[in-house]
């Protein structure tokens, strides 16, 4: 491929100074000398660039920036953040395989993993996260593949005993996955604490504006993948010729063969301009981190002593369940909070519908505070049971507090209040 096609694709030279920002590369194909250079490339895509459902210029940057902030050896963008959660899985599960995922996730992620992979054959055994010793033992299984948990569970605000659920996992040789969506590589790296899968929805903190969905998955690699139980990433691949990932690619034989198999089949790749807005955002997380923190943390201390407030549920509190895990994992326990209002479904939502300031929407996790309704809105599709199992009560409210200036979302929490008293 010619050194200068990237260059001239971005809009700049490579004979010139570097450019401040990230270059959109906005174009799907890329230029080749020859038709052997091509079938070289189509034999080992990790030689060049084929397409942009592949890779592309711009999002290789974003992907090295985020597997720098996470410590990891690769990552690969997604269009979603459930994309990036199913890919994640399906890179190492198949029909008759099974995974153990904690109870306290996203809405989401329970759906794609109690209904849509018992579709393709895929088994998911929910554990909770305060689970006994016995009982996480008791759901391994011979063809378990792999663990799943969330740092900071959405909406529960659980926080996971990553160590804990590594060991488990390891002693059966399969990997953790964590999705860290809410903490973030600023608030907490889970590779330090033996995961080796992380995966995010860029399209929350790392975005930070609500301008684009996202995900991302970033391999530690550390996980041995030769124990037996991976043959899909050590046995030869038909596919491509009969390369055998582990062989070929070393420690970044997960997220190669993710990039190779699964995002040439699937095509859930992110545009290059998506890309770029996701790296502005990346720009300013580790200060936004900060003041959602602290924000959050003001916000959770006025709750409390709400007398229309039933229960505050957020890590940083001293009083809550999750404080001592989130002192081991966390640097700061992120901008969501949830509270059990008094008075149930109907309460929460007359609240909600009388708040000014904070929206109501189907986001989380943005500059602008947010609040929302799990049970009524995204876990709706639920059981009672499974509404219960994932930590949500029907009262409960889930609230991202923004960047906004603190007094302004006091004011607003404040007249909410006086209008269901």
């Amino acid at each position: 491929m010619r050194d200068e096609t990237l260059c001239l694709h971005a809009g700049y030279h490579p004979k010139n100074s570097e450019p401040r920002a990230v270059p959109i590369v906005q174009s799907t194909t890329y230029v080749y000398d020859s038709t052997e250079e091509v079938a070289a490339v189509f034999d080992d895509p990790t030689r060049s660039l084929i397409y942009s459902r592949f890779a592309n210029p711009t999002v290789m940057a974003v992907e090295e920036k985020i597997s720098e902030l996470e410590g990891g050896v690769g990552a690969m963008c997604t269009s979603s953040g459930q994309a990036a959660t199913l890919l994640s899985v399906l890179n190492i599960c198949q029909a008759g395989d099974s995974l153990i995922s904690s109870t306290e996730i996203y809405g989401g992620t329970l759906n794609l993993f109690a209904f849509t992979l018992k579709k393709l054959g895929i088994e998911c055994v929910f554990v909770a996260p305060d689970a006994t010793d016995e009982e996480i033992e008791a759901a391994f299984k011979p063809n378990t593949k792999l663990v799943f948990g969330e740092t900071i569970a959405n909406p529960a605000l659980t926080v996971f005993d990553i160590s804990r659920f590594a060991d488990f996992a390891h002693k059966h040789h399969v990997p953790l996955i964590v999705d860290n969506t809410f903490a973030t590589p600023v608030l907490c790296k889970p590779f330090d604490y033996g995961a080796d899968i992380v995966i995010h929805s860029t399209s929350k903190y790392m975005d930070g504006h609500a301008v684009q969905n996202g995900g991302v998955i970033v391999d530690s690699g550390k996980f041995d993948w030769k124990s037996g139980n991976f043959p899909g990433i050590t046995e030869p691949d038909e596919s491509y010729h009969g390369i055998s990932y582990t062989e070929t690619y070393g420690k970044q034989a997960y997220i190669i063969k993710a990039r190779m198999q699964l995002m040439r089949d699937f095509g859930v790749y992110p545009a290059a301009h998506s890309a770029f807005l996701l790296n502005l955002g990346l720009e300013t997380l580790s200060v936004r981190m900060k003041q959602y923190c602290e924000n959050a943390m003001t916000v959770a201390q006025y709750l409390e002593e709400s007398p229309y407030v039933e229960r505050v549920i957020y890590p940083g509190l001293a009083g809550d369940k999750n404080h001592a895990l989130a002192e081991k994992y966390l640097k700061g326990a992120s901008g969501v909070i949830s509270f059990i209002i008094k008075g149930g479904r109907d309460t929460a939502m007359r609240f909600m519908n009388s708040l000014k300031l904070a929206s109501n929407e189907v986001h989380v996790a943005d500059i602008r505070t947010c609040v929302l309704h799990p049970a009524s809105e995204t876990h709706r599709q639920l059981t009672e049971e499974q509404l219960a199992a994932a930590g949500i009560e029907p009262g409960m409210i889930r609230f991202s507090v923004g960047l906004e200036n603190i007094q302004d979302i006091l004011d607003d929490l404040e007249q909410a209040f006086a209008a269901i008293a």
